[in-house]
Parts: C-alpha cells; structure tokens; sequence
C-alpha cells in the first residue's frame, strides 16, 4: 500500500461524519484494495460552475456527506469573501436521489451552524423552484442536491446566486479553495431560529403566475400524456396542469413516483433513446396526441408529438424553435432579449431577426444564458439539451413553465386545426431547413476524462479539410474565445454556407460530444420534405465521418 494515500485515507476516515462511509474505508484499507482507494482519492470531485456532480461513494471522488459537508463551508466563505448580506439567507432544496435527505440535512445543519438564515423547500421538489424561490425571497443564494438527469448512482450540488441565476467563474473557484481547507464544522439543527420553511404560498404564487401566463380556459380538449421520468416533478407539475385550464392530463402510472433508482430508465434522461417509450404508450391508450416529459428534477423538458407516421420527437433546437414562434409575438419593448448558446441551432437568431427583437449567443450554460440579457431583460433562452428559460421569474432552465407553455401553443394550433409540426413546417419554410444531430460518445472508467481531453487536442491541433464531403471552410479554436465570448474547450468547424460542428465535452458527464447543424435556403411547403430528406442525409455523412475521427 502506497504510504501516502494510506496517510490521506486515514485522515479522511477521522473527518468523515458517515459510520457506513468510515466501515467501508477502513475495510477497504485493511484489505489493502489499492485499486479501489485510488478510484476514491485519485480524483476528487472540485467545485465548478455547474456545482458537484459525481457518483455517491465514499471517499473525496464521490459525493457523500463530508463531500456536502466541505462544499457547504466554501460556500458559506465564499458568501463572506465576496461581500454578500448572508443575513438574507440561503434556499435550500433536494430532489429524491440517493443520498439527497442526508446531503441536505448536511447543507442545513453547516448554514445553521455558521449563522446563516437558512429557507429550506418543505419536501423533495423540483430544482426551478429553488431558482424562483432565490429571487422571489431577496435570498443570497440557493442550493439544490440534485444530479438532473445524471445516471442512477450519481449526485450533485448546485450553487445560486442572488441573482437566481447559477454562478459563474471566479465564484467556483472560490468556493472549491475554501471548501478544500475547511475545518471541523459547527452544525445546528432545525431548532434554530434561523431555520425556515419555504411558505407553501410561495409556491402557490409560481403556480399562479404561470397559470395565469400560459393557462387556457378550454384547456380539456387537449389531450396530454406526462412523465416526470420518475423525478420529483410529478404532484407539482399535474397541479400546475389543472391549475393551467389544462384538466386532460393522464400521468404515466409507471414513473410517476419519484424512485432514485429510476427502474424503468437505463439513464433518466429524455434525450435517450427509449425513454419516453411508455409516456407515448400512455399516450397511444387515451388517444393523446402529445407527450409531455420533465427529468428528475424538471428542469428540463422533453416532448413528443403524432405526426402522419408515427410519433415524433422533438429535439432540442425544435422545441426551442416552437416556444420561440409563440413567444417572439408578446416582445415590443427594445429591452427585450433571447439567446441561446453556440452549440444550439442558429435558426433562433434569424427568428429574432425578423421579428425585430434582440438576441444573444453564450456559451454552452444555463448560468450564461441566463445574464445574456446584460441590462435588458431575458423573455426567452434555450440550449438544445431540453433547457428552456420562458418567463423572467424564474432566472434558469425550468421544465415546467416551459412544459405548459408549449401545452398553451399546442392549444391553441389545435384551435385552428392545425398541430406543433404543422408549426415547425411553417418555420423551416420561412427560414429554411435546420437539420441538427448529436454524436456523443460516452467515456468510461478512471481514465475516460483523459481521453476526452486529448481526443479535443488532437481535433484542435489536426482538424479534417472536409466533412460529409464539404469542405472545412474555417475552425475556429474555442479556447482561444470566438465572437466576444470567453474562452471554453472545444472547437467548431463551419462548412462554409452548408453548416457548421462544434465539438465539445460534456459539463456535467463524461461524454465527448458533436453538435451538428446543415442549413438550406427558405422554401415552399412542397418541397420541404425533399430539402429536408437532403439535409438528412448530409447529416448522416458528416456524422459518420465525426465517428471515425473522434474514436477514442
């Protein structure tokens, strides 16, 4: 057993508040299981922009109790060092993952220890609300445990700031230096005076804003089938549903109950594939002809609709581009901005365009997305990995406003006998056709970061002259920063007027992913399939290429 991380196991085991998590580490010790430790002390989990996020095991790789614990007093110095009114407390809020009751009680306990007011969310909720709650109640900052739509064994934390928005650099690195040399804390428990409640009211008022926002008074005609994917988005989302006017909602009986180990997902993700198999199977038993998905902690929203032959999953940039239609229309004042990120579709900033309103391309990020307005005003943000932003009153991605809102378009085409494809035909006829994929290639074991890293280098230093057989007009070195944003890893390759690819890893997993998009010019209706069935398999050619080039 190398003598030093004997030393550093050891040293954790003393400060480790778990019993479990000490007997594991110490058995692991005494076996002398070398292989397993360094897997748990090789490469700690640090603070970043998008908080923690990693599997629940004991040890400083993984998420577990001393983890939150240590996290929770950077944030707690972080509050000091940048000068914010700590007085005016911090929201905290759990989704219902394994570990999230115990790594909250550890966020309550460290801020009620070290005099911090502490709000907390009465029960498992969804993450927007901690967003919303942030800014509707002054607080200073938010903390949710919650690991999205990460795969079963994972967990993570996710920091806010008093903005309701999610931090941005330098506040990580804050956080991440204090919380590495953090002592022994003082905890308090609920009897503290400092100890909060979120008021049921509040919540109520986001219910009621948005119902009144994107509520439709002969709501019952249309039909939806909706999953919360086994999340915590469930009871909160059906209330908001019937609040909404939208009274013909049937929950899938399958994944309604939030359950951690999501036992009908390999990865409760709504961009999977299969994952909203059994919402369309609901769907096809009560004659829906849309479905309605939210992830774990519903902040993002999938969506399928009927068409002629089947059903159809909207991607990303497709759901973006229908809110888009919808919402444009309510923008007058010059304040008024939308924005989506690099990796997203360009067709939201022809959309803006036209309709005169101001837009803004961030980098990848809800926490950009959400200060891309500058002084003005954010009405509408996505990024295609399913993050809507629909309303001021919420500073983040937030599945369910966004969920109802496309409910409330859905409604109203219905109206006018006409349906969402019905809508995205009328856009890509104006625009012209924006075919969009994805590649992402999962990397696996201690090792997999490495390999992503050198397989962008590699992208970077010996980029292709052609894709799909079009030429590499230009690449661009995103760490070099492109178009006044800040420096990020990864690299785009435009295809002169036919599209573009940017390759990047994945903020919050490991995976290496490619972002597709091939363009064509405005057209009529009649000739949209055909365009469309090009672009497809331009789409098609490049991706392939992209799998041979950046196999690990």
């Amino acid at each position: 057993m190398n003598p030093a991380l004997a030393e550093q196991v050891s040293a954790w085991i003393a400060h480790d508040p778990d019993d479990d998590d000490r007997a594991e580490l110490q058995a692991l010790l005494d076996a002398g299981d070398e292989a397993q430790l360094v897997r748990r002390f090789a490469a700690p989990l640090t603070f970043g922009t998008a908080g923690l996020r990693g599997p629940v095991m004991a040890g400083p790789a993984g998420m577990n109790r001393l983890t939150v614990r240590r996290a929770t007093q950077g944030v707690v110095a972080w509050l000091t060092e940048i000068g914010a009114d700590a007085t005016r407390g911090v929201v905290v809020g759990r989704d219902a993952r394994r570990g999230s009751e115990a790594f909250n009680d550890e966020v309550v306990g460290v801020l009620l220890g070290a005099g911090v007011e502490v709000f907390e969310m009465p029960g498992p909720l969804p993450t927007p609300l901690v967003a919303y709650c942030v800014k509707a109640l002054g607080a200073a900052a938010g903390i949710m445990v919650t690991a999205s739509h990460n795969p079963p064994l994972d967990n993570g934390y996710k920091l806010y700031a008093s903005d309701g928005a999610q931090i941005i650099p330098p506040n990580d690195e804050i956080v991440e230096r204090h919380a590495r040399s953090a002592p022994t804390p003082t905890l308090a428990d609920r009897a503290s005076p400092l100890h909060h409640r979120v008021p049921d009211e509040l919540l109520a008022r986001y219910r009621a804003h948005f119902a009144e926002r994107f509520g439709a008074t002969d709501g019952k005609g249309l039909r939806i089938a909706y999953t919360p994917l086994h999340g915590v988005g469930g009871a909160f989302m059906m209330r908001l549903f019937a609040q909404a006017g939208f009274g013909s909602v049937t929950a899938v009986a399958e994944q309604f109950a939030p359950d951690g180990t999501f036992p009908t997902l390999p990865f409760p993700n709504p961009e999977e594939p299969g994952a909203l198999d059994l919402a369309m199977a609901c769907a096809d038993g009560i004659g829906s002809d849309l479905v309605i998905a939210n992830d774990p902690d519903a902040d993002r929203l999938g969506a399928a609709v009927r068409g002629p032959t089947g059903w159809h999953l909207l991607r990303g940039d497709e759901i973006g581009w229908l809110l888009a239609s919808s919402l444009l229309r309510t923008m007058a004042d010059p304040h008024d901005v939308v924005a989506t990120t690099i990796v997203s579709s360009t067709l939201l900033e022809e959309m803006a365009r036209e309709a005169g309103v101001s837009f803004a391309r961030t980098l990848t990020g809800f926490k950009w997305i959400s200060r891309a307005a500058g002084e003005g005003v954010l009405r509408f943000g996505y990024e295609e990995a399913l993050g809507y932003a629909v309303d001021p009153a919420v500073a983040d991605k937030d599945g369910m406003s966004a969920g109802l809102a496309l409910a409330r378009l859905a409604h109203d085409l219905a109206r006018e006998g006409r349906t969402l494809l019905d809508r995205l035909d009328e856009i890509e006829s104006r625009f012209g056709v924006h075919a969009i994929s994805q590649l992402s290639i999962r990397a696996s074991g201690p090792g997999g970061s490495h390999a992503i890293k050198e397989t962008v280098a590699a992208l970077r230093e010996r980029p292709p002259t052609a894709l799909g057989g079009v030429d590499v007009s230009e690449v661009v070195d995103l760490a070099r920063g492109h178009a006044g944003l800040a420096p990020t890893d990864g690299v785009l390759l435009v295809l002169g007027t036919s599209g573009r690819v940017v390759v990047r890893p994945s903020g919050t997993e490991a995976k290496l992913k490619a972002y597709i998009e091939v363009t064509t010019s405005p057209t009529d209706v009649s000739s949209l399939e055909s365009q469309r069935a090009q672009a497809a398999g331009l789409v098609s050619l490049i991706r392939a290429d992209l799998e041979g080039l950046l196999a690990f």
